[in-house]
């Protein structure tokens, strides 16, 4: 909680840059290479409801033998929405401790208000994070217009003045009607920058329609990836020809396309995605990572025999049964899963014995 509070009463964050240190040097003018797979960790909780790190660490080191690019963590795989701040930054730093320092970290640090995504960005990558994922705030939906979004992520884009070290404004400039903030606190105004402004790691953006209900505008995609500090995009709706045309018209930025599910793996790297972000990887990582290898060196025949064989595992732990049906799946290939958090509920007898069937059938059990 003492990261998130500091974050809060920080002044200013720390300057723009592309890529950070614990796992990517950082080096001037050199997005942060995503290319490759990550799982979207579970998050392990006890018999008690407790967020269980030791559980998370043996899993770490379990996923040592599989090629992953790096991982995510406190996405919506990782229940993020049923824990509090303190123990989502908790599960950032116990992940970065346990990770060789060659993975990335890419942590969802996506809350409802700017202000609260900023506080939450920064805090996680004091915490460790390499990259921030931004999911789309979403409560009020029906406001969440594309100027919304593009506001959310960006003051910068929207005023060709604005200076991109938003900390060197000069000190005669300030916020007409805007009181000073009392001690201890912190007043958002006009002036201060937003997310992917004030992020002192990359922001790469997050659609996902199924939890949000709103898919974040192509219009708006295409206007963040000018951003220097926004390195790609995370899209989970499986709308194959906005991917396309993502990847198409955002070449001149080499913005980043991350496909959300392994259920369109293969064809987002037929139109040119650089990776994914498969729930599946968190049990059946190895063959997600063959898939990724086959589709870069060519043998789309053998990539779509396996991709085909993973089709209905990905939706039995994704739209038919979900986490609980994943952290199900991860006992089964010797990882700890474990109980969801209320209001999740566990899977029935039935639901389970079907779950089963759906990876017996394609060969995996």
């Amino acid at each position: 909680m003492a990261l998130l509070r500091l974050a809060l009463l920080a002044p200013r964050c720390p300057p723009l840059r592309h890529t950070r240190g614990l796992s990517t040097p950082a080096t001037p003018g050199v997005r942060l290479d995503l290319r490759g797979i990550f799982p979207p960790l579970t998050t392990p909780f006890t018999a008690q409801g407790a967020v269980d790190h030791g559980r998370l660490e043996e899993n770490l080191h379990r996923y040592r033998a599989v090629p992953f690019r790096g991982f995510v963590v406190q996405g919506s795989t990782g229940e993020c929405p049923y824990l509090t701040p303190q123990e989502r930054l908790g599960v950032v730093s116990r992940t970065r401790q346990a990770l060789p320092r060659d993975k990335l970290l890419l942590a969802g640090s996506g809350c409802e208000a700017t202000q609260a995504t900023i506080a939450m960005t920064v805090a996680m990558a004091e915490a460790g994070a390499d990259a921030a994922l931004v999911v789309t705030p979403c409560y009020y939906r029906g406001a969440m217009t594309s100027a919304a979004l593009i506001h959310h992520y960006t003051q910068a884009l929207q005023d060709p003045a604005w200076p991109w070290s938003p900390w060197a404004l000069p000190a005669s400039v300030r916020c007409p009607g805007v009181p000073p903030a009392r001690p201890g606190r912190r007043v958002q105004c006009p002036l201060c920058p937003q997310v992917a402004d004030a992020s002192p790691i990359p922001v790469v953006l997050y659609s996902v329609p199924a939890n949000t209900g709103l898919e974040l505008p192509l219009e708006a995609v295409l206007t963040l990836a000018q951003h220097p500090n926004i390195v790609g995009l995370k899209d989970s709706g499986g709308d194959i020809t906005r991917l396309g045309l993502v990847v198409h018209r955002t070449r001149a930025e080499q913005f980043q396309v991350l496909v959300g599910s392994a259920g369109f793996l293969l064809a987002g790297y037929a139109i040119g995605a650089c990776g994914g972000v498969c729930a599946l990887a968190n049990a059946l990582g190895a063959p997600l990572c063959q898939l990724e290898r086959l589709c870069q060196e060519g043998h789309w025949q053998e990539a779509r025999d396996l991709q085909l064989r993973l089709l209905e595992p990905n939706t039995a732990v994704t739209r038919k049964f979900g986490i609980p049906a994943l952290k199900q799946a991860m006992e089964w290939f010797g990882y700890y899963g474990g109980p969801c958090r209320a209001p999740l509920h566990p899977l029935s007898q039935a639901q389970e014995q079907e779950l089963r069937r759906d990876f017996s059938a394609n060969g995996w059990l």
